[in-house]
Formats: C-alpha cells, structure tokens, sequence
C-alpha cells in the first residue's frame, strides 16, 4: 500500500526542502524488502514527476529533476552473477541539479555527482558512482558496482558490463559493448564466474559499434576506431582499429597543427 506523503514526513521518514515540486501521483517507499525504513530526503527546489517511485535511503540534491516514471533507489533482489541479492536497501545519493529523464531505473547504493543526465530508459544497477557533469544518454545498461568519473559522455544503446571503471573525460559511442568474462559462466555448482573488468583510462575515446573485450586496458587518450573488436591493451595516445583491433598510430600524429 502507498505510503501517505505527510504520515511519512511526521515519521520522519521523509524531509522535503523548500520550493520543491511534487507530483500527487509521485510514490514515496521507505521500507526495503526485508521491512527496513530508511528516510528519504529530497533538496530545495528539487522536482519528482508523475508516476515517479522513490525508495528509502535516497537523498535527492537541489534541484535536481526526476522526470516521469524514474526508479530510483530501489532494491536489489534476486539471482546474479553468482549472488543472490535479499532486496536490502542502501544510501542512493544524488548531487544538485541532477537529471533523471523519464523511464530511467537508479538501483540502490548509486552515487551520480552535480549537474549529471542520466537518458530515457537507462538502467543503473546497484553501487554505481558517477563523477560530476557526466552524461548517459538513453537506454544503456550500466551494470553493478561501475566508477565514472567526472565529464565522461556516453551514447545511446550501450552496455557497461559490472565494475567496468572509467576514468574522467571517456567519450563512449553509440552501441558498444563491453565484457568482463571469458567463461560465461552461469548457475554452475561446479565453477564460480571469474570476472575482469575492462578500463578506460582519461579521455580516451570509443568508436561506436565496438567491443571490448574482459580485461583490456584502453589507456589515455587513446581512440579505438568504429566498429572494432578490442581483444589487447590499446597504449596510451594509440590509435587503434580493426577486428581484431590493431594499432594504427597515435592520436599526435593524426592532429592537425
């Protein structure tokens, strides 16, 4: 049953600041799956559209805007990646002038700094933190416990697999994958999943369509060109292509003065 805005700022359960804009069909749900309350606490001039779910732990920052039917902070529960998650909350936090557009879906635990846009329809799963001034636009995946940095821009319809870090001012193209397991292990009782994230480093730069492979390092300022299938580390400053990719360059050489 949906919690009633007012019984839960008398609880304390939930703290609005001043000037903020709630829609009357926007849900308030402080209790996790496991019955543990967790206050809520929305920032001066913050704005929560229609149809928008807010979970227990979460701190929205000033003015920051959830748009319709945003997710946010919810509980993680069921079978993955060798765990089962029981559905606890946690502390999910977001930096002022944050925006979540419409549809997106922000697991409990996620950090998102100042002035970042999380696109329609991307999901976030548990333990995300993403820098200030980022950019995610619409339908990504950004699976559990990923590191963005500040200034990182990423395109439409890409997948980042779990723990995948990446560093400031990543520019990610339109449909990349990304891996962190060469076994493909699931449910096995005979075998754990071994898992090695990729990394990007600063600033480096991926074409769009490309994939990447578990455990490659994409090193600073490199550019990985549309399209490639990166199974090595691409150098710093590298300029690389190809399927598999190769080393082509380096981003110096191919700057005009």
């Amino acid at each position: 049953m949906p919690y009633d805005i007012q019984t839960l700022i008398r609880a304390e359960l939930l703290c609005l600041g001043e000037g903020c804009h709630i829609s009357p069909h926007a849900i308030f749900d402080p209790a996790d799956i496991l019955g543990q309350e967790r206050r809520i606490t929305v920032g001066d001039g913050a704005r929560i559209g229609h149809g928008a779910v807010i979970y227990g732990g979460t701190t929205v920052g000033a003015q920051a805007v959830i748009e319709e039917h945003v997710v946010l902070g919810k509980p993680e529960h069921g079978y993955a990646v060798g765990c089962e998650y029981p559905g606890e909350g946690a502390e999910t936090e977001l930096g002022s002038e944050v925006v979540l557009r419409s549809g997106s879906i922000v697991y409990a635990g996620c950090k998102l700094g100042e002035q970042t846009t999380i696109g329609h329809h991307t999901t976030l799963r548990s333990h995300v933190s993403i820098g200030a001034r980022s950019q995610l636009a619409h339908r990504m995946s950004i699976e559990r416990c990923c590191r963005i940095g500040h200034g990182v821009r990423c395109s439409p319809g890409s997948h980042i697999t779990s723990e995948v870090v990446m560093e400031d001012g990543v520019f990610i193209g339109a449909g990349v994958v990304t891996v962190n397991d060469k076994g493909m292990v699931w449910r096995d009782p005979q075998r754990s999943p071994e898992l090695l994230a990729p990394r990007f480093e600063q600033d480096a730069k991926i074409g769009s369509g490309s994939s990447i492979a578990a455990g490659v390092r994409i090193g600073r300022e490199a550019l990985v060109g549309m399209g490639s299938v990166v199974t090595r580390d691409v150098p710093d400053y590298a300029i690389a292509y190809g399927i598999p990719a190769q080393v082509r360059g380096r981003v110096e050489e191919a700057t005009p003065d």
